[in-house]
């Protein structure tokens, strides 16, 4: 029977880093498969032969398989799409879901008066409609020791001015995650939030519309992502803070009010955006 790994957005950063450290720490196990989902097909072959070509995956026998699938996730229609994929393979085959990593969203740098009413809706229904339904399809074929990873963010512990949506929408994903953890204990499925702060991946340039090519003091991919899949592998981190710098603001935010919060980053921490 199949194991199956799925990562949404896997085609570039840190959904990538999760589809190549997994394949790899899976080499061998000719049982595994992965499912990488992007609404890019060429990019997700991309990153699916960039994981193939890596010098140690030449040198094993019997590699996982890796699927690419070009999909829109987006909001309930989305879920729907995934539901049917999912039903689909399990017609024709006998499979359970090892890993589910959401990765998949977006952020809009900006006052909310000044950004596309549409963007932000659009940005609801993926970082929080698409990760709540894909859960709930995906339970039913998790057994004891099935992972979920839910990509949160630091922006999830306090309102922030000028990321306002983008901000709510991860508080949203970490309060449902810590909840679902809760729940899933008996189960023996280990469910965690990654709360990266500013990682070196096209965050920034999608978040401004290109104003910002580069997200400012990114931290490595690589590292995030190893550090996440340690502490989410052992089952007792349901909140997973990298850097020291990460985890000092984390806890600082419980003793910000949240309007002085919200207040004091709208003022102080403008972020460039252009306008459509």
């Amino acid at each position: 029977m199949k194991h199956i790994t799925i990562i949404t957005g896997a085609n570039s950063g840190i959904g990538f880093e999760f589809a190549r450290q997994l394949f790899n720490k899976n080499m061998g196990n000719e049982e595994s498969e992965f499912w990488l989902i992007a609404r890019n097909y060429e990019k997700l072959e991309e990153a699916k032969n960039k994981i193939l070509s890596q010098d140690c995956a030449s040198a094993v026998r019997n590699l996982p398989e890796i699927k690419t699938i070009s999909m829109d996730i987006s909001g309930s229609a989305g879920v729907e799409r995934f539901k049917d994929l999912v039903l689909r393979e399990k017609a024709a085959r006998e499979y359970d879901i090892d890993t589910l990593v959401n990765n998949a969203g977006f952020g809009t740098y900006g006052p909310f008066a000044e950004t596309p009413v549409e963007k932000e809706m659009s940005m609801i229904d993926l970082n929080c409609t698409s990760l709540t339904g894909l859960c709930g399809v995906a339970l039913p074929y998790m057994t004891r020791g099935s992972k979920i990873i839910n990509v949160a963010s630091l922006a999830s512990f306090l309102p922030l001015g000028n990321f306002a949506v983008y901000a709510a929408t991860k508080s949203y994903v970490l309060s449902f995650t810590v909840a679902l953890a809760a729940e899933l204990k008996e189960r023996g499925i280990k469910v965690s939030a990654l709360c990266p702060g500013s990682v070196s991946t096209d965050f920034a340039n999608v978040a401004s519309n290109g104003a910002r090519k580069e997200v400012l003091h990114g931290k490595s991919p690589e590292k995030v992502v190893a550090h996440c899949l340690k502490k989410a592998g052992s089952g007792s981190h349901n909140i997973v803070l990298w850097s020291a710098k990460w985890k000092c603001t984390a806890f600082l935010s419980r003793f910000v009010g949240r309007y002085a919060g919200a207040r004091f980053t709208y003022l102080f921490s403008k972020r460039p955006y252009k306008h459509d």
